[in-house]
């Protein structure tokens, strides 16, 4: 069994309330919390016709596309002092 504790946090995403369980501090799930709901009110505003389900996935895209971007750019920064320390 782990040694890790889970702490429940509630949030408050789009009017809605949702219960994380994990490991991250609360303050961390309060801050994925507040910029997925950010995220999610950007792209409604820009989209006042999406239903909910159809926004949450257009927010997901955005995340997963941005996590992407971030992921390929530390790979090239990780290759590039791997470069240089040779």
């Amino acid at each position: 069994m782990s040694d890790t504790k889970k702490t429940r946090t509630t949030v408050d995403i789009y009017g809605q309330q949702y219960t994380i369980v994990g490991t991250e501090s609360t303050s961390h799930v309060r801050l994925v919390a507040s910029l997925v709901d950010d995220k999610m009110r950007e792209i409604s505003s820009m989209n006042p016709i999406l239903d909910t389900n159809k926004l949450a996935v257009l927010t997901a895209v955005n995340a997963v596309n941005d996590y992407l971007k971030v992921k390929d750019r530390v790979e090239r920064l990780e290759a590039e002092i791997q470069r240089l320390k040779e």
